[in-house]
């Protein structure tokens, strides 16, 4: 039996890992890489596999880190099933026809310029035209991958092949993902590896806390925040606070908050229905300016059942509606550019969460410059990522072609983050009742990575280990 690790391998996206067994080639994951032009040519490389030669691929949750490969894999020929959460799978449906809308939207403005520098003119001596960029993967790729998913219910083992049984347990980081048990093989030689996905942090907004895990003869661990504890909910909230008062009552600017589209969206919705019900801050006027955070509000509130029993009290039925002066979901490209006309008393929310893509980037453009705004950064922010430049203090910055100075005022609300921190990695961890044979820390940067299987050969007395990309290992 061997596991490569293909992506997340000291380093925090392109989820993605090969296990190779007797008669059986599956993938856990098959995520994209994000952060920049170093990111964008490690996905445009041929997969180090026959796509072909997969027979399935068990998916731990929607995020693009996670899943956005998978319209490519299909495409270079991957035809067995995709298991999933349900919940995944309503997330997928508008998460990843929207990744490749963005993918054929980036290759046309990328050939635009090439045509507009004069690159696309005949080459005299050599009589050809230079390539125009091709996406990634397009929309119609995206809706053909979408039909080899198969929704599965937490807590259900399945058996996608007769060499492997596999349980999803609720991860508690957004909705729909997972903790996924897989056991290969039968008799003396079966083994059971435990892939923790990533993991939520307890006691958060919206989604119950992650399931615990008693054994595993493997482990794959995620360690984003292996080297750090977050803020408490309470500091986070009281930092909110402070940001959204000084800025909508005083100043009298625009609040931008760029937000994944899937949990932090609804998390910021949670968070400031919340406070305005405590009266901490007044009514406000919220858009939402992504057609997929929209989408993912609509999902979560269709899957009731996996939201904790403060979300059911505060939000109910109509998403809390009643503790905001507007809340607008925009979906109009116009009303979306007419947002950034609005110079005071606005509070939008819009994807990316990194800053790399969609409409938030237009609303950065028309709000950087100006004292009396405020950037609320409420994720993490992968090396490389324009919001990784904004939170390591930049001045000034490129953004759609522009030079722009840095002069909003910026906020980091660590205590939002949807991955567990170090603590909580560690009581999560804690609950193992025997000792692994291995255990993989994925899913971090590379230092941090590092310095957490340390932390777990020293707390645990564990072998652990960061395995390098491309890294194969034997499981015995």
């Amino acid at each position: 039996m061997k596991l490569t690790f293909l992506g997340a391998a000291r380093e925090v996206t392109g989820s993605s890992y090969l296990l190779e067994a007797d008669g059986v080639r599956f993938l856990v994951d098959c995520g994209m890489f994000q952060g920049g032009r170093e990111a964008r040519d490690k996905n445009r490389r041929v997969f180090s596999f026959d796509p072909r030669t997969i027979d399935f691929v068990i998916l731990t949750h929607a995020h693009i880190d996670h899943s956005g490969l998978l319209p490519r894999l299909v495409a270079l020929g991957f035809k067995g099933r995709i298991h999933t959460t349900r919940a995944t799978c309503d997330l997928l449906a508008v998460m990843l026809p929207d990744s490749a809308h963005i993918q054929e939207k980036e290759a046309e403005y990328q050939n635009l310029h090439r045509f507009r520098q004069g690159m696309a003119r005949r080459d005299a001596a050599r009589g050809s035209y230079p390539r125009d960029t091709a996406p990634l993967y397009t929309v119609a790729q995206a809706q053909a991958s979408l039909k080899q998913l198969n929704p599965v219910d937490y807590d259900l083992e399945i058996a996608p092949h007769p060499q492997v049984r596999c349980t999803f347990r609720d991860a508690g980081h957004i909705l729909g993902s997972a903790i996924v048990e897989v056991w290969v093989g039968e008799g003396p030689r079966r083994r059971k590896i435990v892939f923790s996905g990533d993991l939520g942090q307890p006691a958060r907004p919206l989604l119950r806390d992650p399931t615990p895990i008693f054994d595993a003869d493997y482990l794959l661990v995620e360690s984003t925040y292996g080297n750090r504890d977050h803020k408490s909910m309470e500091a986070t909230q009281d930092e909110l606070v402070t940001a959204i008062n000084d800025t909508i009552e005083r100043k009298g600017g625009n609040v931008i908050i760029p937000a994944f589209a899937v949990g932090r969206t609804q998390d910021m919705l949670y968070l400031l229905a919340d406070l305005t019900r405590q009266a901490r801050i007044p009514k406000l006027s919220v858009f939402v300016d992504s057609p997929m955070a929209t989408a993912a509000t609509e999902i979560t509130f269709k899957h009731m059942e996996l939201l904790d029993a403060e979300t059911h009290a505060l939000m109910g039925r109509h998403g809390g509606a009643q503790y905001f002066r507007k809340l607008e979901f925009v979906e109009d490209v116009e009303e979306s550019k007419a947002l950034d006309r609005v110079t005071g008393g606005a509070v939008i929310i819009s994807a990316s969460g990194m800053c790399e893509a969609g409409r938030v980037k237009y609303h950065l453009r028309a709000n950087l410059a100006r004292r009396e705004s405020t950037i609320l950064i409420t994720g993490f922010q992968a090396a490389g990522t324009f919001g990784r430049r904004l939170v390591d203090g930049a001045k000034r910055v490129r953004l759609l072609g522009e030079d722009i100075p840095v002069r909003a005022d910026l906020y980091t609300l660590g205590g939002l983050s949807a991955h567990a921190d170090r603590t909580a990695l560690l009581a999560w961890l804690g609950h193992f009742r025997s000792k692994p044979r291995q255990v993989f820390v994925v899913h971090g940067e590379e230092t941090v990575a590092k310095d957490f299987a340390a932390d777990l050969k020293t707390q645990f007395d564990w072998d652990a280990m960061a395995p390098a990309p491309g890294h194969g290992v034997i499981l015995e």
